[in-house]
Protein backbone atom coordinates (compact mmCIF):
# COMPACT_ATOMS: atom_id res chain seq x y z
CA UNK A 1 0.00 0.00 0.00
CA UNK A 2 1.44 3.40 -0.95
CA UNK A 3 2.01 6.03 1.74
CA UNK A 4 -0.79 8.15 0.25
CA UNK A 5 -3.23 5.24 0.13
CA UNK A 6 -2.31 4.17 3.64
CA UNK A 7 -2.81 7.74 4.90
CA UNK A 8 -6.21 7.94 3.23
CA UNK A 9 -7.20 4.58 4.75
CA UNK A 10 -6.14 5.65 8.23
CA UNK A 11 -7.99 8.95 7.91
CA UNK A 12 -11.15 7.22 6.71
CA UNK A 13 -11.02 4.65 9.50
CA UNK A 14 -10.45 7.32 12.12
CA UNK A 15 -13.23 9.40 10.66
CA UNK A 16 -15.68 6.51 10.86
CA UNK A 17 -14.82 6.03 14.52
CA UNK A 18 -15.22 9.75 15.18
CA UNK A 19 -18.55 9.70 13.39
CA UNK A 20 -19.81 6.95 15.67
CA UNK A 21 -18.70 8.93 18.70
CA UNK A 22 -20.37 12.11 17.48
CA UNK A 23 -23.65 10.33 16.78
CA UNK A 24 -23.58 8.77 20.23
CA UNK A 25 -22.96 12.18 21.76
CA UNK A 26 -26.00 13.53 19.98
CA UNK A 27 -28.23 10.74 21.27
CA UNK A 28 -28.06 8.38 18.29
CA UNK A 29 -28.47 8.66 14.53
CA UNK A 30 -30.96 11.50 14.54
CA UNK A 31 -31.73 13.14 11.20
CA UNK A 32 -29.05 15.66 10.33
CA UNK A 33 -29.94 19.07 8.84
CA UNK A 34 -30.65 18.91 5.14
CA UNK A 35 -29.12 21.48 2.82
CA UNK A 36 -31.38 22.60 0.02
CA UNK A 37 -30.05 21.85 -3.43
CA UNK A 38 -31.61 24.84 -5.18
CA UNK A 39 -29.21 27.08 -7.03
CA UNK A 40 -28.44 30.78 -6.73
CA UNK A 41 -31.17 33.39 -6.80
CA UNK A 42 -31.68 35.10 -10.13
CA UNK A 43 -33.37 38.19 -11.46
CA UNK A 44 -34.55 40.63 -8.80
CA UNK A 45 -33.22 38.37 -6.02
CA UNK A 46 -29.71 38.06 -7.46
CA UNK A 47 -26.79 39.44 -5.40
CA UNK A 48 -25.80 43.00 -6.27
CA UNK A 49 -22.16 41.95 -6.68
CA UNK A 50 -20.55 38.60 -7.56
CA UNK A 51 -18.07 38.54 -4.73
CA UNK A 52 -16.47 39.96 -1.59
CA UNK A 53 -13.08 39.72 0.09
CA UNK A 54 -13.16 37.92 3.43
CA UNK A 55 -10.27 37.56 5.86
CA UNK A 56 -9.41 34.64 8.12
CA UNK A 57 -6.76 33.64 10.64
CA UNK A 58 -5.09 30.20 10.57
CA UNK A 59 -7.42 28.54 13.06
CA UNK A 60 -9.81 25.60 12.73
CA UNK A 61 -12.78 27.82 13.56
CA UNK A 62 -12.22 29.56 10.22
CA UNK A 63 -13.32 26.31 8.57
CA UNK A 64 -16.84 27.49 7.60
CA UNK A 65 -15.45 30.30 5.42
CA UNK A 66 -12.83 28.02 3.89
CA UNK A 67 -15.36 25.26 3.23
CA UNK A 68 -17.93 27.69 1.82
CA UNK A 69 -15.31 28.60 -0.78
CA UNK A 70 -13.81 25.17 -1.43
CA UNK A 71 -17.11 23.25 -1.60
CA UNK A 72 -18.78 25.84 -3.80
CA UNK A 73 -21.40 27.21 -1.40
CA UNK A 74 -20.53 30.82 -2.22
CA UNK A 75 -20.79 30.10 -5.95
CA UNK A 76 -24.04 28.20 -5.42
CA UNK A 77 -25.63 31.35 -4.04
CA UNK A 78 -24.45 33.61 -6.84
CA UNK A 79 -21.15 34.74 -5.30
CA UNK A 80 -18.44 33.02 -7.40
CA UNK A 81 -16.05 35.92 -6.94
CA UNK A 82 -15.60 35.56 -3.18
CA UNK A 83 -11.97 35.64 -2.01
CA UNK A 84 -10.94 34.14 1.32
CA UNK A 85 -7.63 35.73 2.29
CA UNK A 86 -5.29 34.75 5.13
CA UNK A 87 -4.47 37.46 7.68
CA UNK A 88 -1.27 37.43 9.72
CA UNK A 89 -2.86 38.60 12.97
CA UNK A 90 -6.05 40.03 14.44
CA UNK A 91 -4.44 43.45 14.23
CA UNK A 92 -3.99 42.89 10.47
CA UNK A 93 -7.65 41.85 10.26
CA UNK A 94 -8.61 45.11 11.96
CA UNK A 95 -6.40 47.19 9.69
CA UNK A 96 -7.69 45.53 6.53
CA UNK A 97 -11.30 45.97 7.63
CA UNK A 98 -10.61 49.67 8.13
CA UNK A 99 -9.15 49.77 4.63
CA UNK A 100 -12.08 47.93 3.06
CA UNK A 101 -12.16 45.65 0.06
CA UNK A 102 -12.44 48.50 -2.41
CA UNK A 103 -9.06 49.83 -1.26
CA UNK A 104 -7.18 46.56 -1.15
CA UNK A 105 -8.34 45.44 2.29
CA UNK A 106 -11.22 43.15 3.21
CA UNK A 107 -15.01 43.52 3.38
CA UNK A 108 -15.62 41.02 6.18
CA UNK A 109 -13.91 38.35 8.22
CA UNK A 110 -13.70 35.35 10.45
CA UNK A 111 -13.23 37.42 13.59
CA UNK A 112 -13.06 37.40 17.38
CA UNK A 113 -16.65 38.08 18.46
CA UNK A 114 -15.90 41.21 20.53
CA UNK A 115 -13.96 42.90 17.71
CA UNK A 116 -16.97 44.09 15.65
CA UNK A 117 -18.35 45.66 18.82
CA UNK A 118 -15.04 47.37 19.61
CA UNK A 119 -14.62 48.51 16.00
CA UNK A 120 -18.11 49.96 15.96
CA UNK A 121 -17.39 51.78 19.22
CA UNK A 122 -14.17 53.13 17.69
CA UNK A 123 -11.94 51.98 20.55
CA UNK A 124 -9.57 49.75 18.57
CA UNK A 125 -9.40 51.45 15.17
CA UNK A 126 -6.13 53.14 14.25
CA UNK A 127 -8.02 56.35 13.55
CA UNK A 128 -9.93 56.02 16.85
CA UNK A 129 -13.04 56.67 14.78
CA UNK A 130 -15.99 54.24 14.76
CA UNK A 131 -16.00 51.63 12.00
CA UNK A 132 -19.60 50.31 11.95
CA UNK A 133 -19.66 46.52 11.66
CA UNK A 134 -22.41 43.94 11.62
CA UNK A 135 -22.24 40.39 12.93
CA UNK A 136 -24.14 38.05 10.64
CA UNK A 137 -23.42 34.72 12.34
CA UNK A 138 -21.44 33.05 15.06
CA UNK A 139 -18.96 30.74 13.36
CA UNK A 140 -18.50 28.34 16.25
CA UNK A 141 -18.78 27.71 19.95
CA UNK A 142 -16.04 26.34 22.22
CA UNK A 143 -12.91 24.67 20.87
CA UNK A 144 -10.22 26.93 22.34
CA UNK A 145 -7.62 26.12 24.97
CA UNK A 146 -5.69 27.49 27.93
CA UNK A 147 -2.19 26.10 27.51
CA UNK A 148 0.72 26.16 29.94
CA UNK A 149 4.46 25.55 29.74
CA UNK A 150 5.64 22.25 31.20
CA UNK A 151 7.68 24.38 33.64
CA UNK A 152 4.46 25.16 35.54
CA UNK A 153 2.72 21.83 36.28
CA UNK A 154 -0.64 21.15 37.88
CA UNK A 155 -2.80 23.92 36.45
CA UNK A 156 -6.41 23.10 35.62
CA UNK A 157 -9.54 25.17 35.22
CA UNK A 158 -9.92 25.60 38.99
CA UNK A 159 -6.68 24.95 40.86
CA UNK A 160 -5.96 28.16 42.72
CA UNK A 161 -3.16 26.51 44.71
CA UNK A 162 -1.29 25.49 41.55
CA UNK A 163 -1.86 28.98 40.18
CA UNK A 164 -0.30 30.48 43.32
CA UNK A 165 2.74 28.20 42.90
CA UNK A 166 3.06 29.18 39.22
CA UNK A 167 3.12 32.86 40.09
CA UNK A 168 5.66 32.21 42.84
CA UNK A 169 7.87 30.23 40.44
CA UNK A 170 7.78 33.09 37.94
CA UNK A 171 8.52 35.53 40.74
CA UNK A 172 11.55 33.49 41.74
CA UNK A 173 12.90 34.19 38.25
CA UNK A 174 12.48 37.91 38.87
CA UNK A 175 9.40 38.45 36.74
CA UNK A 176 5.63 38.15 36.62
CA UNK A 177 3.72 35.13 35.29
CA UNK A 178 3.51 35.86 31.56
CA UNK A 179 0.25 35.14 29.73
CA UNK A 180 -0.18 35.47 25.96
CA UNK A 181 -3.47 36.35 24.29
CA UNK A 182 -4.32 37.05 20.67
CA UNK A 183 -5.83 40.56 20.75
CA UNK A 184 -6.71 43.06 23.53
CA UNK A 185 -10.38 42.74 24.41
CA UNK A 186 -10.87 39.70 22.18
CA UNK A 187 -12.24 36.35 23.27
CA UNK A 188 -8.89 34.80 24.22
CA UNK A 189 -7.99 37.86 26.24
CA UNK A 190 -11.31 37.60 28.07
CA UNK A 191 -11.00 33.84 28.69
CA UNK A 192 -7.47 34.31 30.05
CA UNK A 193 -8.52 37.19 32.29
CA UNK A 194 -11.56 35.33 33.56
CA UNK A 195 -9.51 32.21 34.32
CA UNK A 196 -6.78 34.12 36.15
CA UNK A 197 -9.14 36.30 38.17
CA UNK A 198 -11.40 33.39 39.12
CA UNK A 199 -8.29 31.70 40.52
CA UNK A 200 -7.37 34.76 42.58
CA UNK A 201 -4.97 36.48 40.16
CA UNK A 202 -5.41 40.09 39.12
CA UNK A 203 -4.33 39.98 35.46
CA UNK A 204 -3.41 43.67 35.49
CA UNK A 205 -1.32 43.57 38.66
CA UNK A 206 -0.15 40.02 39.27
CA UNK A 207 0.49 38.83 35.70
CA UNK A 208 2.03 40.16 32.52
CA UNK A 209 -0.30 39.89 29.51
CA UNK A 210 1.26 40.02 26.05
CA UNK A 211 -0.27 39.84 22.56
CA UNK A 212 0.94 37.13 20.16
CA UNK A 213 -0.70 36.10 16.83
CA UNK A 214 -2.26 32.60 17.00
CA UNK A 215 0.13 30.80 14.60
CA UNK A 216 3.12 32.11 16.58
CA UNK A 217 2.01 30.87 20.00
CA UNK A 218 3.85 27.54 20.02
CA UNK A 219 7.13 28.96 18.71
CA UNK A 220 7.02 31.66 21.36
CA UNK A 221 6.34 29.10 24.08
CA UNK A 222 9.36 27.13 22.85
CA UNK A 223 11.60 30.18 23.22
CA UNK A 224 10.20 31.01 26.65
CA UNK A 225 8.38 34.18 25.61
CA UNK A 226 5.36 33.22 27.70
CA UNK A 227 4.32 30.84 30.48
CA UNK A 228 0.70 30.34 29.41
CA UNK A 229 -1.43 31.24 26.43
CA UNK A 230 -5.03 31.15 25.28
CA UNK A 231 -5.68 30.46 21.62
CA UNK A 232 -7.87 28.48 19.26
CA UNK A 233 -6.95 25.14 17.74
CA UNK A 234 -4.86 23.60 16.35
CA UNK A 235 -2.16 25.43 18.32
CA UNK A 236 -2.97 23.95 21.75
CA UNK A 237 -2.82 20.47 20.20
CA UNK A 238 0.47 21.27 18.47
CA UNK A 239 2.00 22.34 21.80
CA UNK A 240 1.09 18.95 23.26
CA UNK A 241 2.31 17.07 20.17
CA UNK A 242 5.68 18.87 20.44
CA UNK A 243 5.79 18.05 24.18
CA UNK A 244 6.42 21.68 25.07
CA UNK A 245 3.51 22.04 27.46
CA UNK A 246 -0.02 20.95 28.26
CA UNK A 247 -3.61 22.10 28.11
CA UNK A 248 -4.74 23.32 31.52
CA UNK A 249 -8.34 23.52 30.31
CA UNK A 250 -10.54 23.58 27.28
CA UNK A 251 -12.41 26.87 27.24
CA UNK A 252 -15.73 25.02 27.25
CA UNK A 253 -14.84 24.07 30.82
CA UNK A 254 -14.76 27.77 31.64
CA UNK A 255 -18.13 28.46 29.98
CA UNK A 256 -20.01 25.56 28.44
CA UNK A 257 -20.84 26.15 24.76
CA UNK A 258 -19.47 29.68 24.89
CA UNK A 259 -19.60 31.82 21.74
CA UNK A 260 -16.26 32.20 20.00
CA UNK A 261 -15.63 33.54 16.47
CA UNK A 262 -18.09 35.43 14.28
CA UNK A 263 -18.69 36.08 10.63
CA UNK A 264 -18.85 39.86 10.44
CA UNK A 265 -18.88 42.45 7.65
CA UNK A 266 -18.41 46.16 7.31
CA UNK A 267 -21.87 47.69 7.81
CA UNK A 268 -21.51 49.94 4.76
CA UNK A 269 -20.88 46.88 2.57
CA UNK A 270 -23.98 45.12 3.90
CA UNK A 271 -26.08 48.27 3.50
CA UNK A 272 -24.96 48.65 -0.11
CA UNK A 273 -25.31 44.94 -0.93
CA UNK A 274 -28.11 43.43 1.19
CA UNK A 275 -28.85 40.56 -1.23
CA UNK A 276 -25.18 39.71 -1.54
CA UNK A 277 -24.84 39.77 2.25
CA UNK A 278 -27.75 37.32 2.53
CA UNK A 279 -26.15 35.11 -0.12
CA UNK A 280 -22.85 35.08 1.80
CA UNK A 281 -24.67 34.24 5.01
CA UNK A 282 -26.63 31.40 3.39
CA UNK A 283 -23.38 29.95 2.06
CA UNK A 284 -21.69 30.18 5.46
CA UNK A 285 -24.66 28.56 7.21
CA UNK A 286 -24.60 25.66 4.74
CA UNK A 287 -20.86 25.33 5.25
CA UNK A 288 -21.37 25.17 9.03
CA UNK A 289 -23.88 22.35 8.60
CA UNK A 290 -21.35 20.57 6.37
CA UNK A 291 -18.53 21.09 8.88
CA UNK A 292 -20.57 19.64 11.73
CA UNK A 293 -21.30 16.41 9.82
CA UNK A 294 -18.85 13.73 11.07
CA UNK A 295 -18.90 12.15 7.62
CA UNK A 296 -17.04 15.21 6.36
CA UNK A 297 -14.38 15.38 9.06
CA UNK A 298 -11.56 13.81 7.07
CA UNK A 299 -12.20 15.92 3.99
CA UNK A 300 -12.46 19.08 6.07
CA UNK A 301 -9.14 18.35 7.77
CA UNK A 302 -7.46 17.67 4.42
CA UNK A 303 -8.75 20.97 3.03
CA UNK A 304 -8.02 23.30 5.94
CA UNK A 305 -4.60 21.77 6.65
CA UNK A 306 -3.22 23.15 3.37
CA UNK A 307 -0.46 25.74 3.52
CA UNK A 308 -2.73 28.45 2.11
CA UNK A 309 -5.11 27.93 5.01
CA UNK A 310 -3.96 26.68 8.44
CA UNK A 311 -0.62 25.17 7.39
CA UNK A 312 -0.67 22.46 10.04
CA UNK A 313 -0.62 18.70 10.09
CA UNK A 314 -3.80 16.65 10.32
CA UNK A 315 -2.37 15.23 13.56
CA UNK A 316 -2.59 18.77 14.96
CA UNK A 317 -6.02 19.53 13.51
CA UNK A 318 -8.16 16.42 13.66
CA UNK A 319 -8.14 14.96 17.21
CA UNK A 320 -9.80 17.83 19.04
CA UNK A 321 -12.30 18.43 16.24
CA UNK A 322 -13.33 14.82 16.82
CA UNK A 323 -13.53 15.36 20.59
CA UNK A 324 -10.37 13.38 21.38
CA UNK A 325 -8.31 15.43 23.81
CA UNK A 326 -4.87 14.56 25.15
CA UNK A 327 -4.23 17.35 27.65
CA UNK A 328 -0.53 16.50 27.69
CA UNK A 329 -0.37 16.03 31.47
CA UNK A 330 -1.78 12.53 31.74
CA UNK A 331 -5.43 13.47 31.27
CA UNK A 332 -7.02 11.99 28.16
CA UNK A 333 -10.63 12.39 27.09
CA UNK A 334 -12.66 10.89 24.28
CA UNK A 335 -15.93 12.37 23.05
CA UNK A 336 -15.30 15.64 24.87
CA UNK A 337 -18.43 17.74 25.41
CA UNK A 338 -16.24 20.79 24.86
CA UNK A 339 -15.22 20.09 21.25
CA UNK A 340 -15.77 22.79 18.66
CA UNK A 341 -19.31 23.09 17.32
CA UNK A 342 -20.22 24.88 14.10
CA UNK A 343 -24.00 24.35 13.80
CA UNK A 344 -25.26 22.00 16.53
CA UNK A 345 -26.70 23.45 19.73
CA UNK A 346 -27.48 26.81 18.07
CA UNK A 347 -23.76 27.43 17.55
CA UNK A 348 -24.29 29.52 14.41
CA UNK A 349 -26.97 31.80 15.81
CA UNK A 350 -25.65 35.18 17.02
CA UNK A 351 -27.41 35.48 20.37
CA UNK A 352 -27.65 39.09 21.46
CA UNK A 353 -27.24 37.96 25.06
CA UNK A 354 -23.74 36.75 24.19
CA UNK A 355 -22.77 40.06 22.65
CA UNK A 356 -24.14 41.68 25.79
CA UNK A 357 -21.64 39.66 27.82
CA UNK A 358 -18.77 40.61 25.51
CA UNK A 359 -19.57 44.30 25.90
CA UNK A 360 -19.97 43.94 29.66
CA UNK A 361 -16.69 42.06 30.05
CA UNK A 362 -14.83 44.57 27.89
CA UNK A 363 -16.21 47.27 30.18
CA UNK A 364 -14.93 45.23 33.13
CA UNK A 365 -11.37 45.39 31.83
CA UNK A 366 -11.45 48.96 30.58
CA UNK A 367 -11.61 48.22 26.86
CA UNK A 368 -14.93 50.05 26.71
CA UNK A 369 -16.04 53.00 28.86
CA UNK A 370 -18.04 52.23 31.99
CA UNK A 371 -20.92 54.35 30.66
CA UNK A 372 -21.25 52.36 27.41
CA UNK A 373 -24.86 51.92 26.30
CA UNK A 374 -24.73 48.13 26.10
CA UNK A 375 -28.09 47.56 24.44
CA UNK A 376 -27.53 50.27 21.84
CA UNK A 377 -24.13 48.90 20.83
CA UNK A 378 -25.34 45.30 20.65
CA UNK A 379 -28.43 46.26 18.67
CA UNK A 380 -26.33 48.19 16.17
CA UNK A 381 -23.88 45.34 15.54
CA UNK A 382 -25.87 42.15 16.01
CA UNK A 383 -28.01 41.26 12.98
CA UNK A 384 -29.75 38.16 14.20
CA UNK A 385 -32.65 39.23 11.97
CA UNK A 386 -30.55 38.65 8.87
CA UNK A 387 -29.43 35.26 10.20
CA UNK A 388 -33.08 34.23 10.50
CA UNK A 389 -33.85 35.36 6.95
CA UNK A 390 -30.95 33.35 5.58
CA UNK A 391 -31.85 30.28 7.64
CA UNK A 392 -35.38 30.33 6.24
CA UNK A 393 -34.02 30.67 2.72
CA UNK A 394 -31.94 27.47 3.03
CA UNK A 395 -34.78 25.50 4.62
CA UNK A 396 -33.54 25.77 8.21
CA UNK A 397 -36.47 27.63 9.77
CA UNK A 398 -36.63 25.00 12.52
CA UNK A 399 -33.10 25.95 13.53
CA UNK A 400 -34.14 29.48 14.49
CA UNK A 401 -34.10 29.83 18.31
CA UNK A 402 -37.23 31.01 20.08
CA UNK A 403 -35.39 34.02 21.50
CA UNK A 404 -32.44 36.30 20.70
CA UNK A 405 -31.26 35.60 24.24
CA UNK A 406 -29.89 32.27 25.47
CA UNK A 407 -30.78 33.43 28.97
CA UNK A 408 -28.61 33.30 32.07
CA UNK A 409 -25.12 31.85 31.69
CA UNK A 410 -23.16 30.09 34.45
CA UNK A 411 -19.35 30.01 34.52
CA UNK A 412 -17.11 27.36 36.07
CA UNK A 413 -16.72 29.32 39.31
CA UNK A 414 -20.48 29.53 39.84
CA UNK A 415 -20.79 33.15 38.72
CA UNK A 416 -24.01 33.79 36.80
CA UNK A 417 -24.41 36.37 34.07
CA UNK A 418 -27.96 37.62 33.55
CA UNK A 419 -28.12 39.52 30.24
CA UNK A 420 -31.11 41.39 31.59
CA UNK A 421 -28.98 42.84 34.40
CA UNK A 422 -25.32 43.29 33.38
CA UNK A 423 -24.80 45.84 36.18
CA UNK A 424 -25.45 43.24 38.86
CA UNK A 425 -22.82 41.01 37.25
CA UNK A 426 -20.25 43.82 37.16
CA UNK A 427 -21.01 44.94 40.73
CA UNK A 428 -20.46 41.40 42.04
CA UNK A 429 -17.03 40.92 40.44
CA UNK A 430 -14.15 41.28 42.89
CA UNK A 431 -11.39 41.84 40.32
CA UNK A 432 -11.92 44.38 37.55
CA UNK A 433 -10.32 47.43 35.97
CA UNK A 434 -13.16 49.66 34.83
CA UNK A 435 -12.55 53.13 33.45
Amino acid sequence: MSNLSRRKFLLTAAGSAAGAVWLAACGGPSKKPEIQANSAATGADAPEVPGATLGFIALTDASPLIIALEKGFFAKHGMPGVKVVKQTSWAATRDNLELGGSRGGIDGAHILSPMPLLLTAGTITKSKQPLPMVTLARLNTQGQGLSVSKDFPGLTIDNAEAMKKALAAAGAKGRKFKAAVTFPGGTHDLWMRYWLSANGVDPNKDADLVVVPPPQMVANMQTGTMDTFCVGEPWNQRLVNKKLGYTAAQTGELWNKHPEKSFSMRADWVDANPKAAKALLMAVQEAQIWCDDPANLDEMCEIVSKDKYIKASIDDIKPRLAGTVDYGDGRKVKDSPYRMLFWASDSSFPFKSHDTWFVTEDMRWGYLPANTDINALVSKVNRADLWKEAAKAIGQEKAIPASDSRGKETFFDGVVFDPENPKAYLDALKIKAMK
